[in-house]
C-alpha cells in the first residue's frame, strides 16, 4: 500500500482548539481507516508540530483525506510520498540494465 509522509503545523484555529486535537486525531485515524489506510500520528519538536504516517490505497485517496482534513482549518500540511527500503532497493533493481 503506498506510504506518505504529512509534516503538518496547526493554524491560529487550530492552536486556539488544541484541546480538540486529541478528538481530531481520532477523527483522522478513522477517516483514513474508512478509506481503505491508516494513521499514525506523532507530535514533534521543530519546524513541525506534527508528523504523520499513512498508507493508502492510493494517491487518489490521499488526495481526499487531505481535502477532508485541511478544510476543517485547523491544520497545513506539506506531503511527501514515501518508499519502504525494500520497495526502492526493487525499483533499483528493475534498473540496473539502464544504469
Amino acid at each position: 500500500m503506498p506510504k506518505y509522509i504529512c509534516l503538518g503545523n496547526f493554524t491560529q484555529q487550530g492552536v486556539k482548539n488544541i484541546a480538540d486535537a486529541p478528538k481530531r486525531d481520532e477523527s483522522a485515524r478513522r477517516l483514513a481507516e474508512l478509506a481503505g489506510g491508516n494513521a499514525q500520528i506523532y507530535y514533534t519538536l521543530g519546524e513541525y508540530d506534527f508528523v504523520a504516517l499513512i498508507e493508502m490505497p492510493n494517491d487518489e485517496s490521499m488526495l481526499k483525506f487531505l481535502i477532508q482534513m485541511c478544510s476543517m482549518g485547523n491544520v497545513v500540511t506539506k506531503t511527501l510520498k514515501a518508499w519502504s527500503e525494500s520497495e526502492f532497493a526493487e525499483v533499483v533493481g528493475q534498473m540496473k540494465g539502464s544504469l
